[in-house]
């Protein structure tokens, strides 16, 4: 049996016989490389970063066309860093799994170095600081979800943490905006070096979202003259501080028990599937499928490795932005979502089971052909239409991929705004008929119905977390099945809310489709089922 602190270099024959690929390189190189001069931090050390971000870096590492491991910086869950990263060696196996049931195993030795930076932890706090004052550092990744980014409440003010943040010193922000707009001030404060700042989580617009995020605190530590207008200057300046947009496409359930079972009957004995205190699964081995793309503008102001090297395209601005919209708003992940919502009520527990139903393929079909494709615009680079094949027929029936629709449901009030008001919004803009939409208003419906927490058959169960879930449930707590209720009086402080649904749904004429399918919805035991096939039914 083989086990991830093996020496990969000496032993490679017991990994090969495990049918494990492993690095070209010496990962203490390529560690005292990072500490001497850094090239790549990366935000978010979860399973996404595991499977994709760190393999991109090993292959570069393999290639030499780059010399320095990543940095990775944990700001949500010191469990990550302490039970996945530091037991380990910082090394991981990516797993990844065909629709055939091939496994391609990977020992992953990319990264240099797992920081919980938070200021709890003081050396990791310090640590981090002194790594951007290195001139070396030239791009930083992100991956740490949408409600990453939040500093706003569901009525669009500052919250509490924000203020804070904004009010006092920038060595006690709390926020991830804050925490790392101290690390650019010390940038700036060093000498005013140049570095990208790249979001890569899986929302439109992504690297506009995270600029206005580090600003919003920067301009209040102006405002209370904490830093000078030449640190805001400095942010705003592209070819000081980029922040280069992206879209990201791979996905990346949680490891699954099955996949450590073949792991462990394949030689490889670091398989124990980890459960952090603060509800990350994370295990020694990350496990995701053969599709993947990552397309980010190609704006870094202190250069860069040759990401394309690595399968990265590196594009303008506009064609990662089509790109994205392509994928989040119209042919990826607005169908992903309506699984996840549907399934959730359903029952299911598996992505892959619910192609299994036709009519749940029915309303994926419905969403993603006849309702997104017809405003959506081809990026050129990745052809729409073929997008959204390869999705339906190959990807999300993948077996093999233990994604559950519980995972994907998580933060659904973020993603509706993305997912579908994108969508409503070009309707508008071209000024194309609404009339026909029959799935964004099903699935909008269906969310409204998933906020009672109630399955199809009547159970409770636990809805996946979202942040504004104790402000949203109240709404329809009230709600039982088989109640007469006036569903524009109980849904109207949802559907007008503009953090959630920025584009009028009264506009779009949409309204009363939800309202009807959500009062359909609740007419007692099975009418979910019954109503997802009466509007979009095989």
């Amino acid at each position: 049996m083989v086990h991830l602190t093996d020496d990969y270099r000496r032993d490679s024959k017991a990994f090969a016989e495990a049918g494990i690929a492993v690095p070209k390189f010496d990962q203490q190189q390529v560690k005292q490389a990072a500490a001497d001069a850094p090239v790549w931090v990366h935000f978010g050390g979860g399973n996404l970063f595991r499977c994709f971000h760190a393999k991109i870096a090993q292959e570069l590492l393999d290639a030499g066309e780059l010399k320095a491991g990543v940095v990775v910086a944990e700001t949500y869950d010191d469990g990550v860093v302490e039970q996945a990263y530091e037991p380990f060696d910082n090394r991981f196996l990516q797993v990844v799994m065909d629709e055939a049931g091939n496994y391609d195993k990977t020992l992953i030795a990319s990264v240099a170095d797992a920081i919980y930076y938070n200021k709890a932890n003081v050396a990791g706090w310090d640590k981090l600081k002194k790594v951007f004052e290195q001139p070396s550092l030239q791009f930083v990744t992100m991956s740490i979800t949408e409600k990453g980014y939040a500093l706003r409440d569901v009525n669009g003010n500052l919250n509490a943490a924000a203020q804070a943040d904004i009010a006092g010193d920038p060595e006690n922000a709390a926020t991830n905006m804050g925490a790392i707009a101290r690390l650019l001030l010390a940038r700036f404060n060093a000498g005013k070096l140049p570095i990208a700042m790249v979001s890569t989580d899986n929302f439109s617009e992504n690297g506009k979202r995270f600029e206005e995020g580090v600003l919003t605190i920067a301009k209040g530590w102006l405002a209370n003259g904490t830093v000078s207008q030449d640190f805001v200057d400095y942010l705003q300046n592209p070819e000081m501080v980029s922040f280069p947009w992206s879209m990201i496409d791979r996905i990346t359930p949680n490891p699954a028990e099955s996949v450590a079972t073949v792991l462990k009957d394949s030689g490889f004995d670091d398989t124990d599937i980890i459960h952090t205190a603060k509800h990350t699964n994370i295990a020694p081995f990350g496990n995701t499928e053969v599709t993947h793309y990552l397309v980010i503008e190609d704006s870094f102001p202190n250069g860069r490795p040759a990401l394309d090297k690595a399968g990265v395209i590196l594009t303008s601005r506009d064609i990662v932005n089509d790109a994205d919209q392509m994928k989040v708003t119209a042919c990826l992940n607005p169908l992903h979502t309506s699984l996840a919502i549907f399934g959730s009520l359903l029952g299911y527990t598996s992505i892959a089971e619910e192609t299994q139903n036709p009519d749940l393929v029915a309303l994926i079909k419905q969403l993603g052909y006849n309702e997104d494709l017809p405003v959506v615009k081809d990026p050129k680079i990745i052809d729409p239409k073929a997008f959204i094949d390869e999705l339906i027929n190959k990807r999300l029936p993948n077996k093999n991929i233990p994604d559950t629709p519980q995972r994907i449901a998580s933060d659904t009030s973020q993603k509706m705004p993305i997912r579908y008001g994108v969508t409503l919004q070009h309707y508008l803009d071209s000024g194309k008929s609404t009339a026909d939409l029959k799935a964004i208003p099903l699935i909008i419906a269906g969310w409204c119905r998933f906020l009672m927490a109630v399955q199809d058959d009547g159970q409770a169960f636990e809805p996946s977390r979202d942040p504004l879930l104790s402000e949203l449930q109240p709404y329809v707590a009230d709600v039982k099945l088989g109640d007469k209720v006036d569903a524009h009086a109980v849904l109207k402080p949802i559907l007008t809310n503009k953090s959630i649904f920025p584009v009028d749904l009264d506009a779009v004429n949409l309204t009363k489709k939800v309202e009807d399918n959500f009062t359909a919805m609740i007419a007692g035991p099975g009418a979910v089922a019954k109503t997802l096939h009466a509007v979009v039914g095989a």
